[in-house]
């Protein structure tokens, strides 16, 4: 295919560079042939077992949606009539026909990405067809022992688990612990067939009206009392049974979506039961992690007991950084932290940061929305979790895509600044503390329509009218042909990202600083210094349609560029950096910063946020050090001496944020704070407490 942007992508690329050679007659370039790069990956990245999660690219894929490397499982269960049909590939709600070894047969396609970790939507077997269109998603589980027929075979899956692990790829699944498919009805909205009596839903029932006594009857239509696997799923008694949610208060938690049989996660035996389920598929295939689908709805105790019981299931089974992140649909740090903490997960996907950068990128808003974003990184740096696990992403398959919010905030731009926007966002991922996720099909400009079903496209050649007169950045292709594009310059952006970040560990380790933001201008800067090498890599963007230069403190007498614009230069102790329009930069300091003696810190009392407590500190001489390298670590004491680490942070304004349950729990008397270096020296005091306020009491 020709691209009409072979001229945008690489004016782009001189751009980012912050080259000043004048840029190459068009028609020279139309004629240049599109080069094929080919990444070169350290060794970490043939060892899938023992690699961190940090170190990972993840691409996240519908496979029904993908490739369709075997169309005679289209139709699905030639033999469960549940199972089967919804193959309606005109519509963007039918099933389209990609499956398990369609991602097996583009294993090559994602490694040349840079990708490393694949993440698939549910594949586990579905009610096919029902009140709200067909399963393609995934979500629709009837068995939680096999795999879908529309996608291939319990085989088909080790196959590319297998093939997968030799390209040094680790493949996670997404999975569902809150309902299942919708097979319960009730007596009072259903006829004996299941059908709808009057309005097409049940209203929701409250726990106050079960408790009294009103509530619904519930009943399985004839034949379908044993279409769930195992077996304990199709008794209602293990089933909420209150109607339908309406996305508030304690419907959101006990209510059906749409429908859908809600489980009751407080009991005990369905807690231990999805435990025994998701064990058994570890036992099976072998995976390397978990995303958990709709984790606010689930009831909290279920959580701190499922994640450390997965966890250790996984490492008995000699997978030893067995990950996994849930879906928490929520931008506010206080409600997503709530599940790494309280929740005991290890991750969450960070919907704060999708925020941010879509302000930022798309919408032009202030920076300030990212330095808060990193501000907030102490709601997750507890005792057990920390905020550079976070999974980051731009879009997905039910918010809709990166250039949807491109399109539909910037109407009026040219197509040029469209792919930019893209490109500078990705970079932004890429560079950020946390995972990056590639939503896939945007590495070759897809947009959509918006969200859920609008957000769907095939990368194979569709036939579905609604995509394929969608504008794509970057290509005059649409989707009306297969889109499998390495020349494709959003592709190749993420190529050289990639090769950035897999360079240089800094990129993946490294502790994030505020730098620059000024909510005046459409520019910031961030600095990310790893413990180790203490080494600082300047990272600045400019997402304005003007010139900007940033000027920051220097930690180092020389800076070398890696990436994107490389105008800069160091004088009297300022580093000054030149970003031309909707570019980045990425330096590297040429010496490791200066570590300054340990300081005072005064503790400055506590605040109540929501059901968190946080405990602030000061430390008058840090306004004249640019990249402080501390960590102060807060210990909470109880009245025998007993003490229990409770959070730790590596950034200013240093505090300690804490859930009141733990602080009930722990019932401390006063708190330990440690100031220790990155060169290992440490300074401790002592503060007591008495109804959160502060007094020294030892030094």
């Amino acid at each position: 295919m020709i691209h009409r942007t072979i001229f945008i992508a690489l004016g782009a690329t001189l751009f980012l560079s912050g080259c000043s050679e004048p840029q190459p007659d068009q028609s020279d370039i139309a004629a240049a042939a599109p080069v094929t790069k080919q990444l070169n990956f350290p060794a970490i990245y043939n060892d899938y077992l023992h690699r961190d999660i940090r170190d990972d690219i993840f691409y996240f894929v519908m496979p029904d949606r993908f490739y369709n490397a075997n169309p005679e499982n289209d139709n699905g269960a030639k033999d469960l009539e549940i199972s089967q049909g919804g193959y309606v590939i005109d519509s963007k709600w039918g099933f389209h026909g990609g499956d398990i070894a369609g991602v097996e047969a583009k294993l090559d396609y994602l490694k040349g990405l840079g990708v490393s970790a694949i993440w698939m939507t549910p594949i586990l077997r579905n009610k096919a067809i029902q009140w709200g269109g067909y399963a393609h998603h995934g979500y629709w589980i009837v068995d939680f022992t096999q795999i879908d027929p529309h996608f291939g075979s319990n085989q088909d899956l080790q196959n590319l688990i297998n093939a997968a692990h030799k390209k040094g790829i680790k493949i996670f699944f997404d999975i569902i612990t809150n309902h299942t498919a919708d097979v319960i009805r009730f007596e009072e909205c259903h006829t004996p067939d299941g059908s709808f009596k009057d309005d097409e839903t049940c209203q929701y029932k409250s726990m106050a009206q079960v408790a009294k006594g009103d509530k619904y009857t519930p009943f399985i239509p004839k034949g379908q009392d044993q279409v769930k696997v195992p077996a304990w799923l199709n008794d209602p008694k293990y089933y909420n049974n209150q109607g339908d949610s309406f996305w508030e208060g304690e419907s959101a938690v006990n209510g059906d979506f749409v429908g859908l049989d809600d489980l009751n996660t407080r009991d005990p035996d369905v807690i231990t039961g999805m435990i025994e389920i998701y064990k058994n598929i570890i036992s099976e295939f072998k995976p390397d992690g978990f995303r958990i689908d709709t984790v606010k709805h689930v009831d909290m105790v279920f959580w701190e007991q499922f994640s450390p019981a997965i966890l250790d299931h996984a490492k008995s089974l000699g997978i030893p950084n067995f990950h996994i992140f849930g879906e928490v649909y929520s931008g506010d740090p206080v409600v997503l932290s709530n599940y790494t903490t309280t929740g005991k997960m290890p991750s969450v996907l960070d919907f704060g940061f999708q925020q941010a950068a879509a302000d930022v990128f798309y919408r032009k808003k202030s920076p300030q929305a990212v330095a808060q974003l990193y501000e907030n990184d102490d709601y997750y740096n507890d005792q057990d979790s920390q905020a550079d696990l976070l999974m980051n992403f731009l879009g997905n398959h039910d918010m809709g895509r990166s250039g949807f919010f491109i399109e539909d905030a910037l109407k009026d731009i040219d197509e040029a600044e469209k792919l930019q926007r893209s490109i500078l966002s990705h970079a932004f991922m890429y560079t950020s503390r946390g995972v990056p996720v590639i939503y896939y099909g945007d590495e070759q400009g897809f947009t959509g329509d918006g969200g859920d079903v609008g957000a769907r496209e095939d990368m194979f050649a569709s036939l579905v009218e609604e995509y394929n007169d969608n504008n794509l950045l970057g290509t005059d292709a649409s989707t009306a042909e297969q889109n499998f594009d390495p020349s494709h310059p959003i592709y190749q952006a993420l190529q050289d990202l990639a090769q950035l970040r897999m360079d240089h560990p800094t990129l993946r380790y490294g502790v994030t600083f505020n730098r620059y933001f000024d909510k005046r201008r459409n520019a910031f800067a961030i600095s990310r210094v790893d413990k180790s090498e203490q080494v600082e890599y300047l990272i600045a963007f400019n997402a304005g349609n003007e010139q900007q230069i940033i000027t920051v403190d220097a930690t180092s007498k020389g800076y070398s560029s890696l990436h994107g614009s490389d105008t800069f230069r160091v004088d009297k102790g300022k580093v000054e950096i030149v970003l031309p329009a909707l570019s980045y930069s990425v330096l590297k300091a040429d010496t490791p910063i200066m570590q300054t003696a340990l300081l005072e810190l005064d503790f400055a009392g506590t605040e109540t946020q929501q059901d968190r407590i946080r405990f602030n500190y000061v430390i008058e001489q840090l306004v004249d050090i640019p990249v402080p390298m501390f960590e102060v670590t807060t210990e909470f004491v109880d009245a025998q001496g007993h003490s229990q680490k409770v959070a730790s942070d590596n950034t200013p304004p240093y505090t300690a944020i804490v859930t009141q349950s733990l602080y009930q729990q722990l019932q401390p008397q006063s708190i330990r704070v440690t100031m220790s270096d990155w060169q290992g020296n440490t300074m401790s005091q002592t503060f007591s407490l008495s109804q959160h306020e502060q007094g020294v009491t030892s030094n």
